[in-house]
């Protein structure tokens, strides 16, 4: 019985033999290649012909700094041992986002329950902190996203706050977590023009700008242009704006950053420009393009009755002084403060109806006839462009309409012509720094300008 067992031994004692010394040969043979490569480079690179390039030589490669970081970082993630297993770029590794809009009636514990959640779990991330507990009111059209495990589990779940920022839920081993995750938005710089044949709607549509955009660049120059009134055939504007883009994808358009509009052979321009936590528009010079009173305080429809000593009044039939203007405009058409200052009166009378009085710096008071509400009291400070009234024909009107009056010191002025006081300019280094700013800017819109002028005379 031993007998067998010895020659077992002898057995695999010889196999370990042979396998070692085949080891051994395939080093012997692997060595002897790696000799032979080098020995035949050595004689090739020595062989390169005159102006030949030699690709045997080495090399060396200088990364950019913010690669080498990247990659460092990276390393530093893969080796320490608090790195989560899987973020947010990871689909290869947890799947693709699940997303689930809301409809009308469903609530989120409808949604948990078709996608295979527990109402315990959702109960756990309600819980969590008040962003979590806010996911309570939720509205139709609104979106969640899941990532779930290959066993349905949930991973992560995330909820669009705004268009900037994401509630961000995370299960990691069991554990809950909730944070606030900002989306990347970039802003991508664009240009656009055009020239009025009929209107700076229509204009500004063939342009390609949104609604908004219009409303904004007729915004921007309100103090100084009447698009109503002012605008002619020929007219033209330029602009350099901003195309906000999320994660990929077209968002909206941002902010107008300079602009130029040519009135009547007039030109205008203003620059968009931050300081001291303010936002305006600025003139080339550093005056505010906001001046201190609206040249209308309402958006009409038209004028139906102009400044006037002496107009024959519509309802009592006899001259009468109209010592304001009236704007028409639809029923309900909101108006707005036409500077700061403050109510001295919201009443309501047979002759003026329901009317609002406003008193303001430099003796300058504006009065607001006809409403068919008022929305401020007697000795409310109100800012300019805060809504304080809607058109309406209270009082005697014979139409909805806007009587609105100027007076300085006391005297009835012309609200269509009387000259409006003027912004302070930005000073000293502001204005430096506003310059330097607009200057690129400027010189944008003008070669667009020159583009356009040249184009026009091909």
């Amino acid at each position: 019985m031993e007998l067998p067992g010895f020659i077992h031994k002898i057995r695999h004692r010889i196999e370990d033999d042979r396998h070692w010394l085949t080891r051994q040969k395939l080093l012997v043979f692997g060595a002897t290649l790696v000799i032979i490569g080098i020995s035949m480079g050595a004689f090739e690179s020595s062989q390169v012909p005159p102006g030949k390039t030699n690709y045997s030589q080495i090399i060396e490669l200088s990364l950019p700094d913010r690669l080498l970081l990247q990659s460092a970082a990276q390393s530093d993630e893969d080796t320490s041992p608090s790195a989560p297993s899987f973020g947010l770029d990871d689909d290869w590794a947890i799947g693709q986002w699940d997303a689930v809009k809301v409809r009308s009636g469903q609530t989120l514990d409808t949604i948990f329950r078709n996608q295979g959640f527990s109402v315990a779990l959702l109960h756990k991330i309600l819980a969590l902190n008040e962003d979590t507990r806010g996911l309570r009111k939720i509205r139709p059209g609104e979106t969640f996203e899941f990532r779930k495990d290959t066993n349905g589990k949930l991973l992560q779940m995330r909820y669009p706050l705004d268009e900037s920022r994401y509630l961000l839920v995370r299960d990691e081993n069991d554990v809950l977590s909730a944070e606030i995750q900002q989306r990347q938005i970039i802003a991508e710089i664009s240009e656009a023009q055009g020239v009025i044949n009929s209107s700076l709607f229509l204009a500004a549509k063939k342009a390609g700008l949104s609604d908004a955009m219009i409303m904004k660049l007729a915004n921007i120059f309100g103090w100084d242009i009447d698009f109503v009134l002012d605008i002619r055939q020929g007219d033209r504007f330029m602009l350099v704006y901003e195309k906000l883009y999320r994660e990929g994808e077209f968002l909206r358009d941002g902010n107008i950053l300079a602009a130029t509009f040519i009135n009547q052979g007039e030109r205008f321009q203003a620059v968009y420009f931050e300081h001291d936590g303010i936002s305006a528009y600025f003139a080339p010079d550093g005056r505010n393009m906001r001046k201190a009173f609206l040249r209308a305080p309402l958006n009409f429809s038209y004028i139906s009755s102009s400044f006037n000593p002496r107009r024959m009044h519509p309802v009592l039939k006899r001259i009468r002084p109209h010592n304001g203007i009236d704007y028409r405009a639809p029923r309900g058409t909101p108006v707005y403060a036409a500077g700061d200052g403050i109510v001295i009166r919201s009443d309501y009378s047979r002759a003026n109806g329901h009317h609002v009085f406003i008193r303001h710096a430099n003796n300058i008071q504006t009065k607001y006839l006809h409403f068919t509400r008022r929305t401020v009291k007697k000795g409310q400070h109100v800012k300019q462009g805060q809504t304080i009234g809607y058109v309406g024909s209270s009082g005697l009107a014979t139409g909805p309409h806007l009587h609105y009056e100027f007076l300085v010191n006391g005297v009835h002025r012309n609200p269509r012509t009387v000259s409006l006081p003027k912004a302070e300019p930005l000073k000293g280094e502001t204005l430096k720094a506003f310059q330097a700013h607009a200057a690129p800017m400027l010189t944008q819109l003008s070669r667009r300008e020159s583009a356009s002028l040249y184009a026009k005379r091909e």
